[in-house]
């Protein structure tokens, strides 16, 4: 028998929470309306004025007649003159002006007759009246653009500037918006991301869902009394989709999603950053229920006190005023706070602590299946030929992320289009991961010569990558010249791992000195080109003896301070926590390590001299090899594959 559910009232009707507040106070900004009429008052309060002062000036000037001009010339009523072309313009003296009783006039205006010209300047000057010459009065409509024009725009100017101060004072921006928010809104409308658009994160979809449930219906959630998280943290690599994750839940809920860099709240000033993030949440509130999404939160949240000097005031205030905003939400207020990271351990605690970002999302590189269906989300509007297979191209690209599988898509669909094809195949996609993963073919001009020692050494890679029984697959070795190397030697692991054992890593240490190995075996000394296999060798061994317990002189210890969690800030305030004699003998170890792998690699190529030689004119020739050629040379130079130890 069903128990029925029970009734709860319903709430009491409230504010709309998509209405912005108003507190008791009017907008800043006023009527639209009524501001332009304002405008256009005081533009015809200009215009006028215009009018006025060149009305006074006109009054302050008589009008003669070109024989009464002449007449006071000669009665010497006249102190200077100035011509405009046809038009005449002069003062009077101040004999000529009680002479002549004109009152306040001190000025007169005269238009003189084109046959006029050298017999007036000789009258004028018999008589020493002042001569001066100026351009053509321009027409009224110039002179009223050149006096009011000017006005208007200082006006309008005025008008603009006054606007945007009051919406950056009344929605807390600070003077010139300084510290308004930065953030994107993307209206739910105009969101078209969804989930099915977020391939291969089944686990991180899992985990989001109850909160589009909650988006969409809050009130479901409140009547029960539950609480959704205020803050998710979604963490993993670059490249994981966690904006595009964030994206799809505003998008399958259907509310406004608030989009911001964490370096978009950092200023030079003091205390802006805080002004954005409460400009933000406040926005957020008013459009409730929202998404707000920070990406990179970790520029803004590391860990405080740390850095040179203690730490940074300004980014500092702007974290607590983002822990002081996660705390203000109040039952009602329907707003989530997503944040992305690809470095969850330099945060601070207090900014994971419960209440705040206690939830966390972990999203992680793709595995096969996953690769394949984020390959048919980018694919879907591409013509793939029917060679293409891709579950296949999802085993070939082990450690690709969704980012990178994109990419890869787009790659694919360039050089598909540069060959003039119709369609996308499989030689296509093949060529575009090789480009992505290992870099563009580049014709560097080698020498005979250095193209020999390549060859010999991406032979010594490959010949101990076939012969170790735990190393990885061959697929590929070219010797033609790919991003910052000479040449490559491409393996793909049978499975995807996910924990690895000391056989695989002692086989794979081998393999990074095949290539040292095989030059100084040949040609008795060794090259520069083995700097990255050095180096990838040293950061592996010593990850195996200091964080993995793979030395028995160290013993099952995981010594603090690995480089892949130090940052600047936090290995400069934390002391080390082993001793300078277990630093030296961690040293030691690792060269042990190393030197132990050389050796076992160094008797291999030298039992194996031959396959060496036969795989190194393989790659003089046809400079490209895949994984089966390569196989058949090795077999045909008897260099079987050694036994798994049981």
């Amino acid at each position: 028998m069903a128990v029925p559910t029970p009734r709860t009232p319903p709430p009491e009707p409230g504010p709309d929470p998509r209405q912005p507040p108003t507190n008791g106070q009017e907008p800043p900004s006023g009527n639209p309306r009524q501001q332009w009429l304002l405008f256009v008052w005081m533009a015809f309060v200009i215009l006028v004025m215009f009018q006025y002062l060149d009305g006074t000036q006109r009054q302050a000037r008589v009008e003669l007649t070109y024989s009464d001009f002449l007449e006071a010339v000669d009665a010497g009523h006249v102190d200077e003159v100035t011509l405009r072309g046809q038009s005449l313009e002069g003062r009077f003296s101040d004999s000529g002006r009680l002479d002549l009783d004109l009152g306040e006039a001190e000025a007169f205006s005269t238009t003189r007759p084109d046959v006029e010209s050298e017999r007036l300047l000789e009258r004028l000057e018999s008589h020493g009246v002042r001569i001066a010459a100026r351009p053509t009065d321009p027409v009224m409509w110039q002179r009223l653009l050149a006096g009011v024009v000017p006005w208007l725009l200082m006006l309008a100017l005025l008008f603009w500037f006054w606007n945007r101060m009051q919406e950056r004072l009344g929605s807390g921006g600070g003077t010139f918006g300084m510290g308004r928010s930065r953030a994107r809104l993307v209206e739910p409308e105009k969101s078209q991301v969804r989930l099915a658009d977020v391939a291969g994160s089944e686990n991180a979809k899992r985990d989001i869902l109850e909160v589009i449930e909650f988006l969409k219906e809050p009130a479901r959630f409140q009547a029960l009394g539950a609480r959704i998280p205020r803050g998710i943290l979604m963490m993993g690599p670059p490249g994981t989709g966690k904006t595009l994750m964030a994206r799809a839940v505003a998008g399958e809920a259907g509310v406004p999603f608030f989009s911001i860099s964490g370096s978009e709240f950092i200023e030079m000033f003091v205390g802006v950053g805080a002004s954005r993030v409460r400009d933000l949440f406040r926005q957020a509130k008013e459009k409730a229920p929202s998404v707000v999404f920070i990406d990179e939160i970790d520029s803004i949240g590391r860990t405080r006190g740390t850095g040179v000097g203690g730490g940074h005031d300004e980014r500092e205030q702007t974290l607590n005023q983002i822990l002081a905003e996660l705390d203000g939400f109040e039952g009602h207020e329907s707003v989530v706070v997503l944040a992305a990271t690809n470095r969850p351990d330099v945060l601070d605690p207090a900014l994971l602590r419960p209440g705040r970002f206690d939830r966390k999302v972990t999203l992680e590189n793709p595995h096969r299946q996953a690769r394949e269906a984020i390959l048919k989300v980018h694919t879907r509007r591409m013509p793939l030929a029917a060679d293409v297979d891709l579950a296949r191209l999802a085993e070939i690209t082990i450690g690709f992320s969704g980012a990178d599988l994109a990419n890869l898509a787009n790659e694919s669909a360039l050089l598909a289009g540069r060959r003039g094809r119709a369609d996308l195949d499989w030689r296509c996609f093949v060529d575009a991961r090789d480009r992505v993963m290992l870099g563009e073919e580049r014709d560097m001009g080698l020498s005979e010569w250095q193209r020999h020692v390549v060859a010999y050494h991406e032979a010594g890679h490959a010949l101990l990558a076939h012969l170790l029984p735990y190393a990885d697959r061959l697929e590929k070795v070219s010797v033609l010249p790919r991003g910052r190397t000479l040449g490559v030697t491409a393996q793909v692991p049978d499975e995807e791992r996910v924990n690895y054992t000391e056989s695989y890593l002692h086989d794979r240490l081998t393999v990074m000195f095949g290539g040292r190995l095989a030059e100084s075996i040949v040609f008795g000394e060794v090259s520069s080109g083995a700097e990255n296999d050095l180096e990838q060798a040293t950061h592996l061994a010593r990850r195996m003896v200091a964080r993995w317990g793979m030395s028995e002189r160290i013993g099952p210890v995981a010594l603090s301070q690995g480089q892949e969690h130090a940052f600047l800030g936090r290995e400069m305030t934390q002391m080390r926590e082993h001793s300078e004699a277990t630093a030296s003998l961690v040293d030691a170890e690792i060269r042990r390590l190393l030197g132990e792998m050389e050796v076992r690699g160094r008797r291999l190529l030298e039992q194996h001299r031959i396959a060496l030689d036969s795989l190194a004119e393989a790659l003089e020739a046809h400079e490209t090899l895949e994984g089966e050629a390569i196989r058949e040379v090795l077999e045909a130079s008897d260099a079987p594959r050694l036994p798994m130890r049981v």
